[in-house]
C-alpha cells in the first residue's frame, strides 16, 4: 500500500510539473479577469464571460484613465491590448512597447526595437510563460522580438540579442534574394507549446516576397518549420500554377492574424491574393494556396486541410480577418467550426475536422473575358447560407438617392462603368465593385457561446481601373523618351500613386511636390525602409532609387498628361534571369471611391453595419446602421452607417462593444436586439479592436484611440469603468 502511495504522489507530482512547465493547455490563455490573447482566447472569439459591465448599467461608464501614447509624435495605433495579471501590454505609433498597471494606466516600462526595423503596424502582441520565464513577442518591421515581461528587457538567448529575423525561411529554392525584399507582420501569430507560428505582410506587386508561413522555437528564435503557400515542384498544389511559377510570383501570404486549436493542436488562417494583385497573365490556373483557409499542424506545418474561396485572384480579395473558431448547434448536433468572414461580405462555416463547408455552396460559371493575356478562372465559389452580409453587386436601384443633384451625378458615371458580375476581370475600361476595402476587415468578428456572430461591414463601392504599364509621362503633351527612373516608378510604385503621381486621398498620398512637403533625405529613406503601408524597397540598388527619387520630385509641369508608349527596351530589364521582380504588363491605377460630388458613398445608405447572424441555422438576428455622418443627421437624414476599422467584442453582460467608426464614436449595442445603449466621442477615431478585463474586482474597457484612417491622429489608450 505504501509503495502505491508513494507512486500516486509521484505520478500526481510529475503532473503538476508538467501543468507548469508546459502552459498552453486548452484554458489556460482565456479572457476573463485578463484579455491574455489577441482576440481574447487562442480561438479568435473575442467573447468576456465578464458582466459587471451590462446592458442596464452600461450607460454609467465614464474614463477611469489616458495613456498619452503618443509621446514623439500623434499616431495611429491599431493595437488590441493584452492585460497578464492586472498588467497591460501595448504598443505606441512607433511601436515601442509598454507596460502599465491596467487599473491606473501608470507606465511600468517602455522597450524600444532597433531603429532598423521601421514600424508599419502592430495589431496585437503574443505572450507566453514558463514559471517565471514570461515573455511579450511582437513584431517591428521585419524583426520579431522577445521581451521580457517583467521588465521590459530584450530576452538575448532569442534570436539576436532578442530580435528574430522574419525573413528566415522565404529563400528556400529561389534563384533570387528574398533578404532585401519587403517583410514584416501587421498581426500577431500563434503560440503552441513552444512553437511560434506567424504570417506576414508582403508587397502586392511584381516585387513581393514569397508569403510562406513560418514557425519559431519561442525560446530560441529558430526557424522550426516552413509551408510553402506557393507550392515548389513535388507539393502538392504545384500544378495549379504555371511551371516554376514560385520563382517569381510572391504574396499568397496570412496577414490578417491565425487561430488555434489546442486540444487538436492545429493552427487556422486565411491567405490573400497573389502577386500582382489585378493582373494574373503569368500565374495562369487556380493558385493554391492563395485565397485559402487553411489547417495546419502546429507542430510540423504538415496540412491538414484547405479550402480556396476565390480561384486565381484578380480582385485583391485577401482574407483580411483572422478565422473564428467556435461550436454550433448543426442537424441536431454539436459541430466545432472555423468561421471566415470575407472582405466581399461572405461567411464560410466549415467543419474544423476536415473544411467541409456546413451550408450549402454553389461553384457557378463567371466571366472570363479578361485583359490580354489573363487567364480568369471560369467558376467560382457562392454560398447560399448565410446570406451576404454586404452588396454584392452595384445596380441601378442601388445608386444613391441622398438628393436628385448626387443621383443624377453618380447615375452619369454607373452607366459608363456599371458592372453586372461581381467576378468581371479587371479592365482598363473600368470596373465598379464592392469588396475591395468592404466587408469584413481585419478587426474580426465576435461570437458568443450561443453561436451568434456579430459582424462589421464596410458597404462603399470602389473604382478600379488598369492600364498597360508601357506608359510615358509628357510635357504639356510632348512625347519625350522614357527615364529609368519613370520606367521604375511605373513598376514599382504607379499602382499605389498612380501614373500621374497624384495619389487617392490619405492614404495613398499625392507625391506632386512632394519636396515641397518632406527633406529629400526623409523622402530618401522612406524609399528605401518604407514605413506605414508603403514596402520597402530596399532590394533595388541605391542607383535605381535615386532614381526613382528623381522623377517623382521632378516639377509638377513635367507631369500633366499621361500618353500611351512602349518603354525603352532594356530600360527596366529584370535583375535576374528567372525574371524577377515581375514586371506585369497591367497595372492598376490607384483605387477610387465611388462617391457622389460632395464625396458620400455613391449607394444608398447604409454605407456601414453591424449585423448578428445566428450560425446554427444561419439566419440574421439583426442588422443595424453602425456610425454616422453629424452633419447629414443635422439634416434630419436617418443614420447611414460610416466604414468602420477595427472589430467588435460580445460580453456576458449582454454587450456588442466596438469603435473603427468615421464619427470616431466607441458604442455598446444590446446583443439581443442591436439597440445603442451607450456611446462615447473619443478624441480621436478607435480604429482597432477594444478589450475588457477586471481588476480588483473592478471590470474596465480599453480602446485605442490612434485615429488615421483619413481622419485627425490621436495616441492615446482609453479606458472606461462604471462610476
Amino acid at each position: 500500500m505504501r509503495k502505491r502511495i508513494i507512486w500516486m504522489t509521484s505520478i500526481l507530482f510529475i503532473g503538476c510539473c508538467l501543468l507548469y512547465f508546459w502552459p498552453d493547455q486548452p484554458d489556460a490563455l482565456i479572457a476573463g479577469t485578463d484579455w491574455p490573447t489577441y482576440g481574447g482566447n487562442k480561438q479568435g472569439n473575442r467573447y468576456s464571460p465578464l458582466d459587471q459591465i451590462n446592458s442596464e448599467n452600461v450607460h454609467n461608464l465614464e474614463i477611469a484613465w489616458m495613456y498619452n501614447a503618443a509621446v514623439t509624435r500623434e499616431g495611429a495605433i491599431q493595437c488590441q491590448p493584452i492585460v497578464i495579471d492586472g498588467i497591460l501590454y501595448g504598443t505606441t505609433p512607433e511601436l515601442n512597447l509598454f507596460a502599465l498597471h491596467a487599473d491606473t494606466g501608470e507606465e511600468i516600462w517602455k522597450f524600444l526595437p532597433e531603429k532598423k526595423d521601421r514600424p508599419h503596424q502592430s495589431r496585437g502582441l503574443m505572450y507566453w510563460e514558463n514559471g517565471e520565464d514570461q515573455r511579450i513577442l511582437y513584431t517591428v518591421g521585419a524583426g520579431l522580438y522577445a521581451v521580457n515581461a517583467k521588465n521590459g528587457k530584450a530576452v538575448q538567448d532569442f534570436g539576436k540579442n532578442g530580435r528574430a529575423n522574419l525573413k528566415e525561411g522565404l529563400q528556400t529554392n529561389m534563384d533570387h534574394d528574398v533578404s532585401k525584399l519587403s517583410v514584416n507582420a501587421t498581426s500577431p501569430g500563434v503560440i503552441y507549446q513552444n512553437t511560434l507560428i506567424i504570417g506576414s505582410a508582403t508587397s502586392e506587386g511584381g516585387n513581393a516576397a514569397p508569403g510562406h508561413i513560418r514557425a519559431f522555437d519561442v525560446l530560441s528564435g529558430e526557424l522550426v518549420w516552413v509551408f510553402h503557400t506557393i507550392p515548389q515542384p513535388g507539393e502538392f498544389g504545384y500544378d495549379t500554377w504555371p511551371k516554376d511559377a514560385y520563382k517569381k510570383i510572391g504574396a499568397a501570404n496570412s496577414w490578417s492574424g491565425m487561430t488555434l486549436d489546442e486540444e487538436r493542436g492545429i493552427v487556422f488562417f486565411g491567405t490573400g491574393s497573389p502577386a500582382s494583385d489585378f493582373y494574373g497573365a503569368d500565374r495562369q490556373g487556380a493558385n493554391l494556396f492563395a485565397n485559402c483557409i487553411l489547417a495546419l499542424d502546429a507542430l510540423t506545418g504538415e496540412m491538414k486541410w484547405y479550402y480556396q474561396t476565390i480561384h486565381h485572384d484578380l480582385w485583391d480579395r485577401d482574407h483580411a480577418c483572422p478565422p473564428n473558431l467556435a461550436t454550433v448547434k448543426h442537424n441536431g448536433k454539436n459541430v466545432d467550426v472555423v468561421v471566415q468572414a470575407t472582405k466581399d461580405g461572405l461567411i464560410y462555416v466549415l467543419d474544423r475536422e476536415n473544411g467541409t463547408s456546413l451550408f450549402p455552396v454553389e461553384e457557378r460559371a463567371v466571366p472570363t473575358n479578361g485583359l490580354p493575356g489573363e487567364h480568369p478562372y471560369p467558376t467560382q465559389k457562392y454560398p447560399l447560407k448565410p446570406a451576404p452580409f454586404a452588396r454584392q453587386v452595384f445596380t441601378e436601384d442601388d445608386i444613391t438617392d441622398l438628393s436628385p443633384e448626387a443621383h443624377a451625378f453618380v447615375k452619369e458615371r454607373f452607366l459608363q462603368i456599371k458592372t453586372d458580375n461581381k467576378f468581371a476581370p479587371p479592365s482598363t475600361d473600368g470596373t465598379l465593385l464592392f469588396g475591395y476595402s468592404g466587408g469584413a476587415q481585419w478587426g474580426g468578428n465576435a461570437i458568443d457561446p450561443n453561436g451568434v456572430l456579430y459582424q462589421n461591414s464596410n458597404e462603399e463601392p470602389w473604382e478600379l481601373v488598369m492600364s498597360e504599364r508601357n506608359t510615358i509621362v509628357a510635357n504639356k503633351g510632348q512625347s519625350r523618351p522614357i527615364t529609368q527612373g519613370n520606367a521604375l516608378y511605373l513598376t514599382h510604385c504607379a499602382s499605389c500613386h498612380g501614373k500621374d503621381r497624384k495619389g487617392s486621398g490619405p492614404e495613398l498620398p499625392s507625391l506632386i511636390d512632394i519636396n515641397k512637403k518632406m527633406p529629400l533625405e526623409e523622402i530618401k529613406n522612406l524609399i528605401q525602409k518604407g514605413g506605414s503601408r508603403m514596402p520597402s524597397f530596399h532590394y533595388l540598388s541605391e542607383k535605381e532609387r535615386d532614381s526613382i527619387l528623381g522623377f517623382i520630385t521632378q516639377s509638377s509641369a513635367d507631369t500633366i498628361m499621361v500618353v500611351t508608349q512602349p518603354v525603352a527596351k532594356g530600360v527596366d530589364e529584370p535583375d535576374s534571369a528567372n525574371g524577377f521582380p515581375y514586371i506585369p504588363a497591367y497595372v492598376s491605377n490607384p483605387w477610387k471611391r465611388f462617391t457622389d460630388q460632395d464625396g458620400y458613398p455613391g449607394v444608398k445608405p447604409p454605407w456601414g453595419t453591424l449585423n448578428a447572424i445566428d450560425l446554427n441555422t444561419g439566419e440574421y438576428l439583426w442588422r443595424v446602421p453602425l456610425g454616422e455622418y453629424p452633419e447629414l443627421a443635422d439634416k434630419g437624414i436617418p443614420i447611414t452607417g460610416t466604414t468602420s476599422y477595427g472589430g467588435p467584442i460580445v460580453t456576458a453582460g449582454g454587450l456588442v462593444i466596438i469603435a473603427g467608426t468615421k464619427d470616431e464614436k466607441i458604442r455598446a449595442f444590446d446583443k439581443s436586439s442591436g439597440k445603442i445603449l451607450w456611446e462615447f466621442q473619443l478624441p480621436a477615431g478607435g480604429f482597432a479592436t477594444p478589450i475588457t478585463y477586471e481588476v480588483d474586482g473592478r471590470q474596465y474597457i480599453v480602446i485605442a484611440a490612434g485615429g488615421g484612417r483619413e481622419q485627425k491622429l490621436g495616441g492615446s489608450y482609453i479606458a472606461f469603468t462604471l462610476k
